[in-house]
């Protein structure tokens, strides 16, 4: 039996105990998963400074800042996501109890991604927690000081069996795809994406995949420019680039380029000063190999910003590419680096276009005064999500599903959509042994009369709430009318 077996074999063990299910377990796994976050933050930055070259409050930041809010949230929130959930009723229904009942799925496996090797994989962990599942903890041995860390140390903090840290590369990531799991969370590119979906339909396992892909940002001429090439400036160039919903590339017409390409070229130089190279705030490509790839991928356009390298660290400059079109080598993939190409249009509607004839991106940005033209993107685009006059935000608005669509991903998270995602919604109808003439209509011999019946039971929707609320106001009512006739006597 190899490690991995071994390690779901353990898992399944401890959740089947049923110790995972009474929330107060949840609650003090997550405030010792908090507790982690909160003493071990050192050695969080200092791994991620190792791996990316990212500053230590740069680290905070963008890795830990957001899962401690997901975690705060999920301990205030457990009690009421985990609550039966009353749904509407028919009459043939009206005296029974109906609900949505919150169970955990089983044994799950998170595998994480190297760009945010804490983010992206404690806050799925997250979810799994609070949801009462038992979590496989994969980290991606790209980013292979935070992986090393979070193996060494989080099972310091964690219940060792329910929750363990399985380190490797593709041998022990293949291995453990071939178990049987309950659910599989995977955060990464859509060519392992579909690996993963192959490998889970063998045990018809469900999965959610963060992906990515190419996420377009239109700039309309008639907006503010300075600030719309301030906060993509910022959103593309954060971590390197290296961000699964950085703006790809720009759309603009031509006659606003020069004036975008200024705007950028100020912003970098306010942001990361005359030499981004010396700056720490700006990390660095993760590896050669991706260094060496972004690098293929400027082929055959011009640099109008930027454009230093030095392949010894790894270092490529905030760069602005011009002369781009569909057909550019920077736009066969996802670039995941700090090349920005910018491709002219003649307005939103060549724009929209251009976005439809390619894969779902992850986030559509339109920077744009007008809401006819903003609501026009959302009403004749699709992706995983849209951002209007800004980069980057929503990822930390809890209650917005955070997830793609088509190439870009399926499923969501973040809040109870965590929750909501590592738990099976289990439908409950609690009947009891009474008023048996009402079922005789469902019983043979089938009649026009009671098929009559059927329809009116079946097809009248009740709004308990609202029925609720009515009874409520008659009672109200009745109260203040003998209060008023009391008072007139």
């Amino acid at each position: 039996m190899s490690r991995e077996q071994q390690v779901v074999k353990r898992a399944r063990k401890a959740f089947q105990t049923g110790k995972t299910k009474p929330l107060e377990q949840r609650i003090q796994q997550l405030k010792s998963l908090l507790c982690f976050i909160t003493e071990r933050r050192k050695d969080i930055a200092d791994s991620v400074k190792r791996d990316l070259g990212r500053s230590e409050h740069g680290a905070e930041l963008f890795e830990t800042l957001g899962v401690e809010g997901e975690i705060k949230l999920a301990i205030e929130k457990l009690a009421e996501w985990a609550a039966p959930r009353p749904v509407e009723k028919n009459l043939l229904t009206i005296s029974d109890e109906v609900f949505v009942h919150p169970e955990p799925l089983g044994v799950v496996l998170i595998i994480g991604a190297w760009n945010y090797p804490w983010a992206v994989t404690l806050k799925p962990l997250v979810g799994a927690i609070a949801a009462g599942n038992a979590a496989v903890i994969k980290p991606s041995e790209v980013s292979c000081h935070s992986a090393k860390v979070m193996e060494e140390l989080l099972p310091q903090y964690l219940d060792k069996d329910l929750y363990p840290v399985v380190a490797g590369g593709v041998p022990e990531t293949q291995e453990l795809l071939k178990q049987r799991f309950d659910h599989i969370f995977y955060t990464g590119n859509s060519t392992v994406g579909k690996l993963v979906m192959e490998a889970a339909a063998r045990h018809l396992t469900p999965v959610t995949l963060e992906l990515g892909g190419k996420s377009p940002c239109y700039i309309d001429k008639n907006c503010d420019i300075p600030v719309a090439c301030r906060r993509i400036t910022w959103g593309k160039f954060v971590n390197c680039g290296q961000t699964c919903i950085a703006p790809d590339y720009i759309l603009c017409e031509p006659s606003i380029q020069s004036t975008v390409l200024e705007e950028i070229k100020k912003c970098i130089k306010e942001f990361y000063t005359d030499n981004p190279k010396t700056f720490e705030d700006y990390g660095r490509i993760i590896n050669q190999r991706h260094f060496k790839r972004l690098m293929t991928l400027m082929e055959g356009s011009t640099v109008a910003v930027g454009g230093d390298i030095d392949e010894s660290q790894c270092y490529i400059a905030p760069t602005v590419l011009k002369n781009v079109t569909g057909d550019s080598r920077v736009m066969k993939e996802e670039i995941f680096g700090p090349l920005l190409p910018i491709i002219t249009v003649n307005g939103v509607d060549e724009a929209i276009q251009f976005i439809n004839d390619r894969e779902k991106p992850l986030v559509v940005y339109i920077f744009s005064h007008d809401n006819r033209i903003i609501k026009r993107v959302i009403a004749e685009t699709s992706s995983g999500a849209l951002l209007a006059n800004d980069c980057l935000v929503h990822y930390t608005v809890t209650a917005l599903p955070f997830g793609g669509v088509g190439n870009s991903g399926m499923g969501c998270y973040h809040g109870r959509h965590s929750f909501d995602q590592f738990s099976h919604l289990r439908s409950c109808l609690i009947k009891q042994l009474k008023m048996e003439g009402v079922n005789s209509m469902r019983y043979p011999p089938h009649t026009a009369k009671k098929l009559g019946w059927a329809r009116f039971l079946l097809l009248k929707q009740i709004n308990v709430s609202r029925l609720r609320r009515m009874v409520l106001l008659a009672m109200l009512s009745g109260l203040a009318a003998f209060v008023v006739q009391r008072f007139l006597r």
